[in-house]
C-alpha cells in the first residue's frame, strides 16, 4: 500500500480517520433507531421535519461597540442588509456589573462591545427596532438578569406586550467558571438567579430562551469537539437538576432551553457533532429527565464559526475558513449562525468586513443548494461512524463527571479545567510542529504584506462620552425613586423572593447597573478566586490545579473578551518548568 502523507489521520477529539468506509464500520447501525425522520425522536437528522426547506436559519451576527448610537446604526445598516436577527455584545464593563465611571472600566468602555449602564441606554441601542418581530440575542451572563429586565422595561414603554417578544439570554455561569471568566457572584447565589429567570420567563415572557448553555467558550479555550458537548451537557444536567430540586417541571422549562456552539475548521468532525448532539440531549431529555414533551427534547442551537481559528496573517484567508465553517453548521442543522469577520484576529469587524460575512451565510442559503434537502449527508458511511464515535465519547465524559458527583464538583476539583487545557496545550504543540498546518501561518507564508482593506477603530472619547451621560441621568433622576427601588430589591435577595419583578421595578426607575449589581453583591457576596491559605476556593480557570507548587509569575491578557487561552496556555507551558 503506498504510504500515506502523514503516519496516521484523527480529528480534533482524537479519533481515527480510515482511509475508506464501508457497511462494516455501521454493523451495529440501525437507520430506524440512529437516524429516525427529521422532526421526531432522536432527531439525528435535524428538529423540524422540513429544515431549511420551510425556512432558513436566523442570520444572527454578533454586534455591538462603542455607545448605543453607535451599535444601533451597525444593527440597522445588518438588517437592512439582509440579516434576521440581532446578536449583542456587551463590553466587559456591562458583563462584569460596573458601570462606565467605575475605576476599574477605565480603558474598557465600549471596546469589545457595547457600553450598557441605564435603560436610556438600552432604549437607545434598540432605537427604531420593532422588537415584537426580530428576534433579539444577548451574551450576557452575570448580569444576565439585569439586562433582561432592561429590556422588558423598553417593551413596556412601548406597550409591546412581553408575550410577543422572541429572543435569548446566554445566562450560562458555569461555563464562566471553567472557561471565559465573566463571573461576579459565588456559584449557588448565580444559580438561584438563574432560576428565578427561568420561573419568571415561563409564567411572563413564553416565547423568550431563558439560557443558552454554551459550548462555543469552552471549544474556543481549547476544548476538543467532544469535550464541548460533554462539558456544555454535564452544565445543562447541572441546571436541569438545580430547576427540577426548586419546584419546576421539566416540560415547563426545557422547550425554551438553546444552546451554543462552535463551528471550527475541520469539516465532518463539526457535521457529526452538531448531529450527535440533538441525538444526545434527546436521550437525556426522555431517558434521564423523564420529559413527556416533545419540544423538550429537541436540541435547538445557534452556531457562531471559531474565532481562535481565524489568523492575524493573510486575513482574507479567514474569508474561506469562515466559509467552510458556516457551511459545516448549516450541513448540521443549525438554528441560527452568525459568520465571523475576516478582521476579527486584529480589530473588532469593520462594516465591510461584517457585510462580506452575512453575504457569505445568503450566498450558502441561495446559492449553494445545501439548504434545500434535509441532512444531505446522512447515511454516509463516514459521516454516520464519526457521528456515532462522538456520542459514544461523549457519554463517556458524562458517566465519569457523574461519578464525581456532578458538574460543580467537577469543577470545584479542576478536572474539566485541566481537561481543556490539556487539549489546548496538545492542539498549540501540534501547529508548532507543523503536524497541523495552519495556512499563512506555520506553512505557505508569506511575507507581512500591508493589510489591504480598513480595520475598524473605535472612537477615543466613548468613555468620556458614556461616563458624561451617566452623570446627566444620575442628575435627572428621581433619588428617592432608586433609593426605593434599590432597597425592595435587597430586601428580596435577602428574603429568596423572585427577583425578576424587583429588577425590573429598579431599571424603571433609572437605577444602573452598576448600582443594581452592588446591591446583589452586598447580598450574595462576590466570588473569590483565591482563599485566605493561598488555595483556590473554586479553581475558576484551573489555574492553580496543574501545580503542586503556587507559580512565582502572573500570566493574563489585555483586551480580552473573556477568553482565557492564551493565558491557560502559558500556565500549561510552564508547567513543566516548575519544581514537583
Amino acid at each position: 500500500m503506498k504510504k500515506g502523507r502523514k503516519p496516521g489521520f484523527e480529528t480534533s477529539s482524537g479519533i481515527e480517520v480510515k482511509t475508506v468506509y464501508g457497511p462494516p464500520d455501521l454493523a451495529r447501525f440501525s437507520p430506524d433507531r440512529d437516524l429516525g425522520s427529521p422532526g421526531s425522536f432522536p432527531f439525528t437528522r435535524g428538529v423540524y421535519p422540513t429544515m431549511y426547506r420551510g425556512r432558513l436559519w436566523t442570520m444572527r451576527q454578533y454586534a455591538g461597540f462603542g455607545t448605543a448610537e453607535e451599535s444601533n446604526r451597525r444593527y440597522r445598516y445588518l438588517l437592512s442588509q439582509g440579516q434576521t436577527g440581532l446578536s449583542v455584545a456587551f463590553d466587559l464593563p456591562t458583563q462584569l456589573g460596573l458601570d462606565s465611571d467605575h475605576p476599574q472600566a477605565q480603558g474598557e468602555v465600549g471596546k469589545v462591545g457595547v457600553a450598557i449602564d441605564s435603560i436610556d441606554d438600552m432604549e437607545t441601542l434598540f432605537r427604531r427596532i420593532p422588537l415584537d418581530r426580530i428576534s433579539v440575542s444577548m451574551t450576557i451572563n452575570a448580569t444576565a438578569a439585569v439586562l433582561l429586565a432592561m429590556y422588558l422595561a423598553i417593551a413596556s414603554r412601548r406597550h409591546i406586550p412581553w408575550s410577543s417578544l422572541n429572543g435569548t439570554i446566554q445566562n450560562d455561569l458555569l461555563k464562566e467558571y471553567i472557561a471565559r471568566g465573566t463571573y461576579i457572584y459565588p456559584p449557588q447565589a448565580s444559580l438561584r438567579i438563574i432560576i428565578d429567570i427561568l420561573t419568571f420567563c415561563q409564567q411572563k415572557v413564553p416565547r423568550w430562551n431563558t439560557m443558552s448553555i454554551s459550548g462555543y467558550h469552552i471549544r474556543e479555550a481549547g476544548a476538543t469537539a467532544v469535550q464541548e458537548l460533554a462539558f456544555t451537557f454535564a452544565d445543562a444536567i447541572a441546571y436541569t437538576e438545580a430547576a427540577v430540586r426548586a419546584g419546576l417541571k421539566v416540560d415547563s422549562f426545557a422547550p425554551r432551553l438553546s444552546f451554543f456552539l462552535a463551528a471550527h475548521n475541520q469539516f465532518f468532525e463539526e457535521i457529526a457533532k452538531f448531529r450527535a448532539a440533538r441525538r444526545i440531549w434527546a436521550k437525556l431529555m426522555k431517558e434521564r429527565f423523564k420529559a413527556k414533551n416533545p419540544l423538550s427534547w429537541a436540541f435547538r442551537f445557534h452556531t457562531q464559526t471559531s474565532g481562535v481559528t481565524l489568523t492575524a496573517q493573510e486575513p482574507e484567508n479567514n474569508v474561506v475558513r469562515v466559509t467552510l465553517q458556516a457551511l459545516a453548521a448549516v450541513l448540521g442543522g443549525t438554528q441560527s449562525l452568525h459568520t465571523n469577520s475576516r478582521d476579527e484576529a486584529i480589530a473588532l469587524p469593520s462594516q465591510e468586513s461584517a457585510r462580506i460575512a452575512l453575504r457569505t451565510q445568503q450566498i450558502i442559503a441561495h446559492e449553494s443548494g445545501a439548504a434545500d434537502t434535509v441532512d444531505p449527508l446522512g447515511g454516509a458511511y463516514f459521516l454516520e461512524k464519526l457521528t456515532d464515535s462522538i456520542e459514544e465519547r461523549v457519554w463517556t465524559y458524562l458517566h465519569k463527571i457523574d461519578d464525581m458527583g456532578g458538574m460543580f464538583r467537577a469543577i470545584e476539583a479542576g478536572y474539566i479545567q485541566q481537561e481543556i487545557q490539556e487539549s489546548a496545550f496538545r492542539c498549540q504543540k501540534r501547529t508548532e510542529s507543523k503536524e497541523q498546518i495552519i495556512v499563512g501561518l506555520n506553512e505557505y507564508a508569506g511575507s507581512q504584506e500591508k493589510i489591504r482593506f480598513r480595520l475598524h477603530s473605535p472612537a477615543r472619547r466613548i468613555g468620556k462620552v458614556q461616563v458624561e451621560r451617566l452623570r446627566a441621568l444620575k442628575k435627572t433622576r428621581s433619588a428617592r425613586g432608586v433609593k426605593g427601588s434599590l432597597d425592595a430589591l435587597r430586601q428580596a435577595a435577602g428574603a429568596h423572593l423572585n427577583l425578576m419583578p424587583f429588577l425590573i421595578s429598579a431599571v424603571k426607575a433609572k437605577a444602573t447597573l452598576g448600582e443594581i449589581s452592588d446591591v446583589l453583591r452586598d447580598v450574595y457576596g462576590i466570588c473569590h478566586y483565591l482563599r485566605s491559605d493561598g488555595r483556590p476556593s473554586i479553581p475558576l480557570s484551573g489555574s492553580l490545579s496543574v501545580f503542586r507548587h503556587p507559580p512565582g509569575c502572573l500570566a493574563c491578557t489585555l483586551y480580552d473578551d473573556g477568553r482565557r487561552r492564551a493565558p491557560d496556555l502559558s500556565r500549561r507551558g510552564l508547567a513543566g518548568l516548575l519544581p514537583q
